[in-house]
């Protein structure tokens, strides 16, 4: 385990001798029994993590609702929700994971910017918390169903505060050209406006900058400009109940120095001292990134006059995050052979196309074919973000606790890839 309190990064993935374990199971015996890829999570990690945001803000007693497009695995949500955790949904196929999961209603917040009517229907009928709203025209659909089906829909509206989280461009969403959110003055108007939308109330303000943010400054700066439109309102008596500060807190990928939840909460609490909102957090990658690895076998070693490759039975169709954002993930060796000498690898995938990489440039110990590795901290828009390209069947997943493991999403089998398909008659 590597664990201290001034250390955001926290998981049971670790060496006894030379062997990788998690948690107390040998990795090397979950891919014997289940087969590459797989991706395989520690449940102590997950719930560490949801407890440290809780224990840093427990002055303020917070909702956590974990947001489940990092990780949206059955197990995962259950292990959460068993927690005390709620869940941040952005679709209708997140609800219903939600509902499997025995998530109550009243522990579920509504995002994104796409909301379809049939989805609103659907999360108003279950009776979910809140609805984070990203637009005039979003609320207006909101009001027309809530008022077809004779209920009142509470609301935040998603404000953009116009800060630059120092993150990557793809997930920077507080920034003012982002598509996420609205600017004060339109959200000022529509608070100003509620008359006009009876089957709604507007009782809450949802701000989220974006992901994957190290430092406190850049929270610290939306989050003072949040207070001061609230308390702008509030002068024109209109009430704030609940104060969503979304997520975004970053993790140790490679050489990053997050802060802690600990020293998280020392920035942020001052703002809030004496106030009464409800706060509800957002986290998603910080509960999970950590909590998972992707295990694969090299089926080749490649040598040019230019690089060495290592290629995997896995690739950008399992961890697309190196491909879409430059993303590093370290690579551990299952079984470290420390007589080995260290070699220069670019990890590649079978994948054809020239994006399909999961690591550039690492200095690994001497790989062979039939050699098993693992890239970490893949526990956050890892097996989430896969896809069947180049008609590959999706990876298993498989969950640890204590010394025992079990898998919690088979591997997908090569007919299920054509499931759904159909040659007509006219072909």
């Amino acid at each position: 385990m590597t664990h201290t309190e001034s250390h955001s990064q926290f998981h049971d993935f670790q060496y006894r001798g030379l062997e990788l374990y998690c948690e107390k199971v040998r990795v090397r015996d979950i891919v014997e029994k289940c087969g590459t890829p797989v991706y395989i999570y520690s449940h102590r990690t997950f719930v560490e993590h949801i407890h440290k945001i809780k224990q840093a803000f427990r002055s303020v007693k917070p909702l956590i609702c974990y947001s489940m497009k990092a990780n949206s695995n059955l197990a995962i949500l259950k292990t959460l929700v068993n927690q005390g955790a709620g869940l941040d949904i952005v679709s209708g196929g997140e609800l219903f994971r939600a509902r499997k999961a025995g998530c109550p209603a009243e522990r579920v917040v509504y995002a994104g910017v796409g909301k379809t009517e049939e989805e609103v229907e659907e999360a108003l009928r279950y009776g979910i918390l809140l609805f984070n709203v990203e637009s005039e025209a979003e609320l207006a659909t909101i009001q027309k169903i809530a008022g077809r089906l004779k209920k009142k829909a509470l609301v935040s509206l998603r404000v953009n505060p116009g800060v630059d989280p120092h993150t990557h461009d793809h997930i920077a969403t507080g920034k003012a050209e982002s598509k996420f959110g609205m600017e004060l003055e339109i959200a000022r108007k529509l608070f100003l406006k509620k008359a006009d939308f009876p089957n709604l109330s507007l009782c809450g303000i949802h701000v989220h900058i974006g992901s994957q943010i190290v430092i406190g400054e850049p929270f610290v700066e939306a989050f003072r400009k949040v207070l001061d439109f609230v308390t702008s309102l509030e002068k024109m008596k209109i009430k704030i109940k609940y104060l969503n500060l979304g997520g975004g807190l970053g993790v140790i990928y490679s050489t990053e120095n997050p802060q802690t939840a600990a020293q998280f909460a020392q920035k942020i609490l001052p703002l809030f001292k004496g106030k009464k909102y409800r706060i509800i957090f957002e986290p998603g990658r910080f509960v999970s990134a950590n909590a998972g690895i992707l295990a694969g076998k090299v089926l080749y070693i490649k040598k040019t006059r230019l690089k060495n490759f290592a290629i995997m039975d896995t690739g950008m169709s399992e961890l697309i995050r190196p491909t879409l954002y430059e993303a590093h993930h370290e690579v551990w060796p299952l079984l470290k052979n420390e007589k080995a000498s260290k070699w220069m690898y670019d990890v590649v995938g079978p994948i054809c196309e020239s994006g399909d990489f999961l690591a550039k440039d690492r200095h690994i110990q001497e790989l062979h074919a039939g050699d098993y590795v693992a890239f970490m901290t893949a526990g956050a828009y890892g097996f989430v973000m896969s896809s069947n390209y180049n008609s590959r069947p999706l990876a298993c997943e498989v969950m640890v606790k204590g010394s025992q493991f079990s898998v919690i999403r088979k591997r997908q089998k090569i007919q299920d890839l054509i499931e759904g398909e159909s040659i007509p008659e006219f072909v």
